[in-house]
């Protein structure tokens, strides 16, 4: 495998091997040469340079048109490119204009063989819609994504930049920079959150974006958040539709398709949900210690046995009937029911600086990004499992963390207080955020005591928020589902929402959030669509309704 990551058992071995031959068809299916040029030096991230080395080289093995060469920054083609940092990876360069500082590995290695395949057949499966807005683009865009090697959003938003320039070599040229290796530009640019993308300096979108929202805000010079799809779209007809690939969504989707069910699976960013940015999952039965993103990865190979899953795309309008309709930002689904497994946000602080520095030292992701406040100091708002185990994962890394909790007790599990005592990370209690202070980046937060109303402040690098989530209720209640008093989506016990053939399941429902619970939520909800498909109780109602 490409991250040297070692199968523990015969499953694991026998997906790795699988996954193997996959890569190995992708890349003997290429027609065209794709010249790589690695920059390296001995003096500058050498750890790195090696990880950039294995991967490239694992690549060339399964990939005879794939070539490599190597040179010092010494070297005159150093010069000739203005290469100055190593690692720095060129992507056939006589072609195109696209960089990678750092080391392609971990996470971003994904992004790595995606761009050497579509370099190779000189093909990206870019949408419609996405290629019309890169046909309006009229002037040169630079642009620049940072990444992090942990971080699982960051090759969605680095594929669709480097779609973009292999579409449009002629006027958008690319760096991807991995904040790690790079420190010096993240700090310039201030960003301390991946993925952050900009455009000719210009900050275009932070996060990871469905392909088309990012092609809009590339040609608009600004995040966008809304794409209207051409009316023309295509169309696909399912049984199901299920709305979010989270353990919900999956479970749900191979629960369906064994019914017999025709069923797809639409998730607008990672797959997984929250999952993807769980540094570590004790809690799963079976497995006694998994990574989340190891568990994602599982959990969808699984699902794609049984069903066609659709990432990158946003369904922006649910119209109810028979049959009904999902549009999404590429094309348009026909379905008998959906399934609204849509799970839930990072919850805010909302208190002054949090949205401004958002990006700038304030992050709700620690596998994401606390790898670049190695040896900085920063603080854990939270006291739950989420915050404990965050908190942990930053010390881990070499982050000098505190964690700061608004109640007298935290309310993590004990075995994770006690690791959080056992790694010696300073707790305040009683304690409030009330407001995050700094210009560029994070400097300082005011913190007040619940006890005596006394304010403090603390100065520090980064803010990392982890005080639970609110459930993401908008197609809910685009589609006219009612919510309970909570505001999660109010179902009956077959997961049916007031709106016949809308359903639900997962943390979009409420209840304990947990990945065990949605998994099983998703399995009833597609039991319950099954037997309603088969003997439709809205016919019924309708029935009873004319009877009387």
């Amino acid at each position: 495998m490409l991250d040297g990551h070692q199968p523990e058992d015969s499953n694991q071995r026998a997906q790795s091997e699988q996954a193997q031959a996959q890569l190995v068809a992708m890349f003997e299916s290429m027609t065209q040469e794709v010249p790589l040029i690695l920059f390296t030096s001995p003096a500058q991230n050498e750890p790195l340079n090696q990880a950039s080395r294995q991967v490239i080289r694992a690549i060339r093995e399964m990939a005879p048109k794939v070539s490599l060469r190597e040179y010092d920054l010494g070297h005159d083609l150093a010069q000739k490119y203005d290469v100055t940092s190593a690692p720095t990876l060129l992507f056939d360069p006589e072609q195109y204009n696209m960089r990678w500082l750092g080391a392609p590995a971990g996470e971003e290695a994904k992004a790595l063989v995606e761009a050497i395949v579509m370099m190779g057949n000189r093909a990206t499966g870019i949408s419609e819609s996405s290629l019309g807005v890169l046909g309006q683009i009229d002037s040169p865009r630079h642009v620049k994504v940072f990444v992090s090697l942990s971080c699982p959003y960051c090759p969605q938003q680095a594929v669709n930049a480097m779609k973009a320039v292999i579409e449009r070599p002629d006027l958008v040229s690319l760096e991807i920079i991995d904040v790690q290796a790079n420190p010096d530009l993240a700090e310039e640019y201030s960003a301390f959150s991946t993925p952050q993308t900009f455009a000719n300096e210009a900050l275009i979108a932070q996060g990871a974006q469905p392909e088309e929202l990012f092609m809009l805000s590339l040609q608009k010079m600004e995040q966008q958040t809304v794409f209207i799809p051409e009316s023309d779209a295509e169309e696909v007809e399912a049984d199901i539709a299920i709305v979010g690939g989270g353990p919900a969504g999956l479970t749900a989707g191979i629960y369906a398709a064994r019914s017999g069910l025709n069923t797809v699976v639409i998730e607008k960013g990672a797959l997984g949900g929250q999952i993807a940015t769980t540094p570590v999952v004790e809690n799963y039965p079976g497995l006694t210690q998994v990574g989340g993103k190891t568990l994602v990865d599982i959990m969808v190979s699984h699902a794609l046995e049984y069903v066609k899953i659709f990432p990158g795309e946003e369904v922006m309008e649910i119209h109810p009937g028979d049959p009904v309709v999902v549009q999404t930002s590429r094309r348009r689904f026909k379905a008998k029911a959906v399934l609204l497994a849509t799970g839930a946000n990072h919850r805010h602080l909302g208190i002054p600086g949090e949205s401004t520095l958002s990006g700038r030292g304030v992050s709700y992701c620690s596998t994401c990004d606390g790898p670049l406040f190695k040896g900085k100091k920063v603080i854990i708002v939270g006291g739950g499992n989420s915050a404990v185990t965050e908190a942990i994962n930053l010390h881990n890394v070499g982050v000098e963390v505190t964690l700061v909790h608004r109640r007298d007790t935290l309310r993590a599990q004990d075995h994770l207080i006690k690791n959080l005592s056992d790694s010696n990370i300073p707790v305040i209690l009683d304690t409030v955020v009330k407001e995050i202070r700094g210009t560029e980046k994070v400097r300082e937060v005011e913190l007040t005591s619940n006890k005596t109303g006394e304010s403090s402040t603390m100065a520090i690098d980064g803010v990392f928020v982890a005080i639970g989530y609110d459930p993401a209720v908008q197609l809910a209640q685009k589609v006219g589902a009612d919510l309970t008093e909570d505001g999660f989506v109010k179902r009956d016990n077959k997961h049916r929402t007031n709106i016949p053939g809308i359903y639900s399941a997962g943390d979009v429902e409420g209840g304990y959030k947990q990945i065990v619970t949605a998994a099983g939520q998703g399995a009833e909800a597609a039991m319950s669509i099954f037997e309603d498909l088969v003997n439709p109780y809205w016919k019924k109602e309708t029935g009873q309704a004319k009877a009387k």
